[in-house]
């Protein structure tokens, strides 16, 4: 199955509960692809707690070969530039993602 999972939440729970997911659909030898949007697209800048370590589950995913794009609209709005975790997409390719996947979740 091909999952494609938006996140539009820039809450720590949030992106930790995403990637979670995302990494128990890949080792179950699933397709994965997170799209980054709204607040979501601020990522790189939600820091690690104690109970959340979203940094090590980011690395995880990517380690796997989970695929991860954010909104270029969305860091444009928030004076951003690029992402320090993954490249740069498009509504375009937002839009691909939907198409191509069997399910689509968004968290946020």
């Amino acid at each position: 199955m091909k999952l494609g999972i938006i996140l539009q939440s820039n809450k720590p729970e949030h992106a930790w509960n995403t990637f979670r997911l995302g990494i128990t659909a890949l080792q179950a030898n699933h397709q994965v692809e997170i799209f980054l949007m709204n607040e979501g697209s601020e990522l790189d800048t939600i820091p690690d707690s104690e109970n959340f370590d979203i940094s090590t589950k980011v690395a995880t995913f990517k380690g796997l070969d989970g695929k991860i794009y954010a909104c270029g609209t969305c860091l444009k709005l928030r004076g951003k530039k690029e992402s320090k975790i993954c490249p740069i997409s498009t509504m375009s390719d937002l839009l691909k993602m939907v198409e191509s996947s069997d399910k689509v979740l968004v968290f946020g």
